[in-house]
């Protein structure tokens, strides 16, 4: 041990304690393919060639963003990797991939062990809800540079799909039925119109307050985790003609259903198809937020978006419904130029 190093801010041996207690965490989420064990220099996956003709690996990478500042408030740290889990994984899923690994980087300004495997407990549970393996990491103390209460948690994952398989639009054509799968909530999206509105620091109380129309704290309800799409999506890509996927993260509806769509199609949704969630309600409300400004900024109720063949939309929404979803037919692919018209 260095206690020169320590004297600087940087424990080494709260390094390998922090390891040593999310060893098991980790473990949880081992699956066909692992081939090493967390510590080592680097994360091994062996892909079976055999279950792929021309197998190709999609990656995606994100963080939780200021989302962050609500756990911290909270005390509370072990969904957030949930959520650093979810805006990877369903964001490959769109592509058709199965997610195969994922590695978290957490930053901290003091290295606590117990509250560092808190937060990758979170991570190895959104792993297990993804089925995918957390196969390695990065731990960083950072004294000076992140007050000694707070971190900053990202990752990334890489999947595989067969490229005969990959889901890329060029299937959608006019008259194609557009699934909506509701989200959990605002996911981790957003968050700095969120915290604009609700005045969001310690010392406001208000935060901490039961709010009847949501039946919880406005710190509770907004650190809700991000939902895990994976095995409900491949569900229905199993099920049906799934023709495109749209994750609804940053920037909601406006730009993120259009990046699913070739230039001659635009989504017509339509707004009174799905349950908006209270929570967005009380955002626009407090905020007095333009309805444009609530669908160009959060996922208002939808957290994923599937376009099957018009045939196909009962069967779709059934077979989410088996998955425990929330689904509903919420609009349709027409001809036009790319984009979103909500009606």
């Amino acid at each position: 041990m260095s206690e020169s190093y320590k004297n600087a801010g940087v424990d080494v041996e709260a390094g390998y304690e922090a390891v040593r207690l999310m060893k098991s965490d980790v473990k949880k989420t081992f699956i066909d393919g692992v081939m090493s064990d967390i510590g080592g220099f680097g994360g091994l996956f062996s892909i079976n060639k055999d279950l792929y003709e021309e197998p190709v690996l999609v990656s995606g990478t994100d963080g939780v963003g200021t989302k962050l500042k609500m756990a911290f408030i909270a005390d509370k740290h072990d969904t957030v990797g949930i959520d650093a889990v979810a805006m990877c994984v369903n964001d490959v899923v769109c592509s058709g991939a199965k997610p195969l690994f994922f590695l978290d980087y957490v930053a901290v300004g003091k290295n606590v062990p117990e509250k560092v495997a808190t937060i990758v407990r979170g991570v190895a549970d959104g792993c297990v809800q993804a089925g995918c393996a957390l196969i390695g990491g990065e731990t960083a103390e950072m004294p000076g540079f992140y007050p000694v209460d707070e971190y900053d948690i990202a990752g990334f994952t890489v999947g595989i799909v067969d490229k005969k398989d990959i889901i890329d639009g060029s299937k959608l054509s006019s008259g194609d039925a557009l699934i909506g799968i509701a989200s959990s909530g605002v996911h981790s999206n957003g968050f700095s119109l969120v915290r604009k509105v609700f005045d969001v620091r310690e010392d406001n109380e208000k935060l901490i307050e039961y709010v009847e129309s949501l039946g919880d704290s406005l710190v509770n309800t907004l650190l809700t985790p991000t939902k895990i799409y994976v095995k409900s999506a491949f569900k229905l890509i199993e099920e049906c003609d799934v023709r495109a996927i749209s994750h609804i993260t940053g920037g909601g509806f406006y730009e993120n259903i259009p990046r699913m769509l070739p230039s001659n199609l635009k989504a017509v949704i339509k707004k009174d198809s799905f349950e908006i969630l209270p929570i967005f309600k009380l955002i626009q409300e407090t905020g007095n937020i333009p309805e444009r400004d609530m669908f160009n900024t959060f996922n208002m109720g939808i957290g994923m978006i599937a376009a099957v063949p018009a045939n196909e939309a009962e069967k779709a929404v059934k077979v989410l419904k088996a998955m425990g979803e929330k689904a509903y037919i919420i609009g349709t692919v027409e001809a036009g130029d790319n984009g979103v018209d909500l009606i």
